[in-house]
């Protein structure tokens, strides 16, 4: 039988603005890397479309550093 997966009992982007309240401006390597641990089931291309949401909804803001990374940070 295979196994039956729960659902989470909060959102995702929840958990990355949780997650950037919590610890800070972050890479987005090192908060996929956060926000894989808690949701294996999701991908990185999940993640740019909550990161792209939350930042047209003025919650995140993201700038660029070196070609492929980005500084993602909460806006107060």
């Amino acid at each position: 039988m295979p196994q039956m997966k729960t659902w989470k009992t909060r959102p995702a982007d929840f958990f990355l603005l949780e997650h950037l309240k919590k610890k800070g401006d972050m890479t987005d390597e090192d908060l996929f890397e956060q926000f894989k641990d808690e949701y294996e089931d999701l991908g990185f291309k999940d993640f740019n479309n909550m990161l792209l949401a939350l930042e047209v909804s003025g919650k995140i803001r993201t700038s660029s550093l070196s070609r492929g990374k980005r500084r993602i940070e909460l806006v107060q």
